[in-house]
């Protein structure tokens, strides 16, 4: 998805400059693809920050100035400006409101609405996830069987996260992710108390699936030290845990 909280406010597409990361090497604040607004008055999004970023704006609002049309800068973050970074930035200053190019998602489903899962829903939309979140709310049997038939055919190489308000369909869910490899379902995490996993992992057993197959569902979910029962807190931690998963995949 794109970073579209930095989009400019209302006004005239020319009296704005984009800045552009065309190629980032080695250690740098944002990736090639990351774009900053200059009008003469206001800044909207970041390149990263610093020296960088303030000689980035000063340049933008000299073409303003200048009526200038296009520019390029190459910038050592080094010594020169004060950094220690060690990396190299390519930018192109552009005149005129141009967006970033949409950025694809890393695939997440989210099975249930209740408030941790409308409380992790809120804490994935603004991080790099295609989130499809499936609501069970209504209980009626055609909902349950969606439910499951995602899990069945969902996208491949998903993270799975598992917290509908009915224990059976969580069951009936995890068997059906269970029940695909490995290489297409990485990841399925499960909330819940310690009574419901041990009841889960008998039931699992009951259904087929070895220790070693039961292995692969995670729960409890999120990163290990953070303390707290509120549905914020819960989804912060799985987030967290959400983009660790995310770059160990990707790597």
């Amino acid at each position: 998805m794109a970073d579209l909280t930095a989009q400019p406010p209302s006004g005239q597409a020319e009296d704005w400059i984009t800045v552009e990361i065309t190629e980032a090497l080695g250690s740098t604040p944002r990736d090639a693809g990351t774009c900053m607004w200059v009008s003469e008055a206001t800044v909207s999004g970041t390149i990263g920050g610093g020296a960088l970023e303030h000689r980035a704006i000063a340049r933008a609002r000299d073409m303003l100035a200048a009526d200038e049309d296009r520019a390029a800068m190459e910038l050592p973050l080094g010594p020169a400006l004060n950094q220690c970074c060690g990396g190299f930035v390519r930018l192109s200053l552009t005149r005129g409101y141009h967006p970033e190019a949409p950025i694809t998602g890393f695939p997440l489903v989210l099975y249930g609405g209740g408030h941790v899962g409308q409380a992790l829903a809120r804490a994935l939309q603004p991080l790099p996830f295609e989130l499809t979140w499936l609501d069970e709310r209504d209980n009626t049997p055609a909902d349950q069987a969606a439910l499951v038939e995602q899990a069945e055919s969902g996208p491949a190489g998903a993270l799975h996260y598992v917290m509908t308000h009915d224990h059976s369909l969580d069951l009936n869910i995890v068997s059906a992710l269970l029940q695909r490899s490995e290489a297409e379902v990485p990841f399925i995490g499960m909330i819940g108390s310690h009574t419901k996993i041990a009841r889960f992992r008998s039931q699992l057993r009951g259904r087929g699936f070895s220790d070693e197959t039961q292995a692969r569902l995670i729960t409890p979910i999120g990163i290990s030290g953070i303390r707290g029962k509120e549905p914020a807190v819960i989804a912060a931690a799985v987030a967290a845990e959400a983009l660790l998963l995310r770059s160990r995949f990707r790597a």
